[in-house]
């Protein structure tokens, strides 16, 4: 009888558990995964919901590696993506711990989402994010002279625009000159007129779409980028990391693209995460781009 019923219960437990588990953003679930898996040990959770905007009350998570020294440590500021509409610097703290365990200090700021904003709102507050890790990622361990931008989809759309259009950090007081390189995955950058919901909810309404593009703010002195892409990818063709490589390049600028066989436009950013590291070497080629620029 016991035995029965404690079956019951673990049985109760089970479906409890799975049932929670799959009310879980995706994004989050990965995460849940991720931390059944060994490995990522040599990083921690620094500070916890940091203010960057106390108007909006915006906040950002720093992760750093376990056992970090002295000396200034190279910075990653990663934008999650969710289409500008989903997403949170919490649910992605996989990102955080991958990158924490290969010595970058890791800043997961948030950003207001439709329909709490629209263009250019959630650029403003990437930027606003970045200038606080510029004013303030020293006291944390981190080196200003070696900031690194990164995100997903959307966040590599908020990313790049940071990068490229220099008003964003103007109006911050900053220039993108801080920016030492981007690491983007499977980014939107030239995706006018706009044909899905998430483009239209987002940037139909703008005046001037032209100004929504990132292929339109090419320059020669863009830091350099490292543009990535799954050719499975149906949501965001490669053919936008493709164009954007190509148009930096006519620029005069430094612009590389990497394109995984067989990876779709989730799957890309699955594989920054430890169960799904085998479907394609993200993490190891960010790294080394990373690694190659600081």
């Amino acid at each position: 009888m016991k035995w029965l019923v404690f079956i019951a219960a673990l049985l109760l437990a089970t479906g409890g558990f799975a049932w929670w588990f799959f009310l879980q953003p995706g994004p989050k679930q990965l995460d849940i995964v991720n931390n059944v898996f060994p490995g990522d040990s040599k990083a921690r959770l620094l500070v916890q919901d940091q203010i960057y905007d106390k108007k909006l009350g915006l906040g950002l998570n720093i992760w750093t590696p376990q056992n970090a020294g002295t000396d200034p440590l190279p910075v990653v500021v990663f934008i999650y993506g969710g289409g500008w509409r989903d997403g949170s610097k919490d649910q992605y703290a996989f990102a955080g711990r991958a990158l924490a365990s290969r010595g970058y200090i890791v800043v997961l700021p948030d950003y207001r989402l439709f329909p709490d904003t629209r263009f250019p709102g959630f650029l403003e507050d990437s930027a606003k994010a970045l200038a606080w890790v510029d004013d303030n990622i020293g006291q944390y361990g981190g080196d200003t002279q070696r900031i690194f931008l990164s995100g997903q989809s959307a966040g590599a759309y908020n990313a790049m625009m940071v990068a490229l259009d220099a008003q964003w950090l103007g109006r911050e007081g900053k220039s993108p000159d801080l920016i030492r390189g981007v690491a983007a995955l499977a980014g939107p950058y030239d995706f006018y007129p706009f044909d899905s919901e998430t483009t239209k909810q987002s940037f139909g309404d703008y005046p001037d779409p032209g100004m929504t593009q990132p292929v339109n703010f090419v320059r020669p002195d863009a830091p350099p980028l490292w543009l990535s892409s799954g050719s499975d990818d149906t949501q965001v063709r490669p053919r936008n990391s493709k164009i954007l490589r190509d148009r930096i390049r006519e620029a005069g600028g430094k612009a590389e693209y990497v394109e995984y066989p067989g990876v779709d436009h989730l799957e890309i950013m699955m594989a920054v995460a430890k169960p799904f590291r085998y479907k394609a070497p993200v993490l190891d080629d960010m790294v080394a781009f990373f690694d190659r620029h600081h």
